[in-house]
């Protein structure tokens, strides 16, 4: 009887008519729908002869009408309404015209969320559906390294991942926890944050790419480069404290008409300074090269993260990471205050690098000296102490640890 009345109100018939309807007193009709009303429903709206149906539900279906699609999920009360027409051995159809929804919907519902014997239990169904819309979801490889390790040796034996997914698929007695879509594969090998495989897989692929789209500030539908890309706010902890060296701001300081430019790294704990020759061009190749020329001259321990802004230059940020083993992370769009360390080194570059120049003319031994210059200079915020010893400091105490 509670899912007849539930299912009463869920298709608009008035509490005091369903209460008529079916021979019961206000007092239970109250509790019955207080217990099953959907969590958003408003609890102080059950009056005597107040019309039925869940929030946002279309008005009671007359026989022979088209049901018109609703985008909302499906609530506890349509489970349970769902539950007992299912009893009662009512099509899909009838189900659906009932709470207002698709049969197809109602069939989905029944399919996914039916317990192994094929009972269909509400409550068990609405969790159910709750924890697979949660949000982010655990990335399948991050938490299956055996599978991690069986895609590494077929790929290192030439295998496409089509054909990986493939196998995985037909295999008899694997479970679903141990098959993975092509797609999953390449989001592994080509999406920052989820480099559950080696980075250096790519090269095994046939077309050897180590991107998906290494150029352009957009792609063919107009959608930002850096989609894929770490935000600033992934950053760990540590990057904000400035307590672990080894984590740089970079940027470009252009040139004359934008025809040159010369790039910047700043490591955060110390400030001391790299500058990259670019004398050139200053397009993405150009800068991934000189980065990974620079950068790979430093201590492992060194390369611990960049951060950048969502200039065009940077579109080869994969390729930096995978060379450097160091991860990309991005600044908000107009926000170059995030990277406060590099802007204000930049302007203290100014100095040398003034604007209006064409900085092509500065040679690499020209920006080595400007370099060691400015990390010759005391700074306040390293209490009078330059960025040269800070590091110093540092590289000896981890030395000596």
């Amino acid at each position: 009887m509670v899912e007849e009345y539930v299912g009463l109100i869920a298709q608009g018939v008035g509490y005091t008519d369903a209460n008529s309807r079916l021979g019961v007193s206000f007092g239970p009709g109250l509790r019955w729908w207080t217990k099953f009303a959907p969590m958003d429903f408003p609890k102080g709206s059950f009056h005597r002869g107040r019309p039925g149906g869940l929030r946002g539900s279309p008005a009671p279906a007359t026989p022979g009408t088209v049901v018109e699609p609703v985008r909302r999920p499906l609530s506890e009360a349509d489970r349970a309404v769902m539950a007992a027409c299912r009893s009662k051995g009512m099509s899909l159809r009838e189900i659906g015209t009932l709470i207002g929804r698709h049969h197809s919907v109602v069939g989905r519902e029944l399919d996914r969320n039916a317990g192994p014997s094929g009972d269909y239990h509400p409550k068990v169904a609405h969790r159910a559906a709750h924890e697979r819309r949660r949000r982010p979801k655990t990335f399948k490889l991050a938490v299956n390294p055996r599978l991690c390790r069986a895609i590494e040796g077929w790929m290192g034996d030439g295998w496409s991942p089509q054909l990986i997914a493939a196998v995985l698929r037909e295999e008899p007695g694997r479970s679903k926890m141990d098959r993975v879509s092509h797609e999953t594969i390449y989001q592994a090998l080509y999406v920052q944050g989820r480099g559950s495989l080696r980075r250096d897989l790519a090269k095994d692929l046939s077309t050897g790419r180590i991107a998906r789209k290494p150029r352009g500030s957009v792609d063919a539908r107009g959608t930002s480069l850096y989609r894929e890309a770490f935000k600033i706010s992934q950053r760990p902890a540590e990057v904000e404290d400035r307590a672990v060296p080894g984590h740089w701001e970079g940027d470009l300081v252009i040139g004359a008409g934008s025809t040159s430019a010369v790039g910047t790294l700043v490591e955060r704990t110390t400030r001391f300074v790299m500058l990259l020759h670019l004398p050139g061009r200053h397009d993405a190749d150009s800068v991934a090269a000189e980065m990974i020329n620079q950068m790979s001259k430093l201590p492992e321990h060194l390369r611990q993260s960049l951060t950048w802004d969502r200039g065009t230059e940077l579109a080869r940020y994969r390729e930096i990471t995978m060379k450097l083993d160091m991860p990309v992370y991005f600044c908000d769009p107009h926000s170059p205050w995030q990277r406060g360390s590099n802007e204000n080194t930049n302007r203290l570059l100014r100095h040398w690098l003034t604007k209006g120049t064409d900085l092509s003319r500065f040679t690499a031994q020209d920006l080595d000296v400007i370099a060691a210059k400015l990390n010759a200079r005391p700074r306040p915020t390293l209490e009078m102490k330059t960025p040269a010893q800070a590091l110093a400091e540092l590289l000896a105490n981890q030395a000596a640890a």
